[in-house]
């Protein structure tokens, strides 16, 4: 079942290649959509994809990378709209 998440991960996330790392898991996940960095230094994403594949994603968000400290991860569930292509890094 195909579903959509809005997520914003708090802590150090940004400086730490987080963005980069997530865009590469989401490609190998096959989960479409974007991640960016916002102004209050969270990461904010929107994911599309199986239900199996974002479970990957939010499990990956949870870890993050190297240097990270994810801190909280905050995830909205809306429906699925099936709007993207590919999953990018936006500004």
């Amino acid at each position: 079942m195909k579903k959509r998440y809005h997520v914003v991960i708090h802590g150090k996330v940004q400086g730490v290649m987080f963005r980069h790392n997530t865009a590469k898991m989401a490609e190998k996940a096959d989960v479409k959509g974007w991640v960016r960095n916002t102004a209050d230094g969270s990461v904010e994403a929107m994911f599309e994809g199986e239900e199996d594949n974002l479970a990957k994603m939010l499990s990956w968000c949870r870890k993050g990378t190297i240097g990270s400290k994810v801190e909280r991860v905050d995830v909205t569930e809306e429906g699925y709209r099936g709007e993207f292509d590919e999953f990018h890094i936006s500004n």
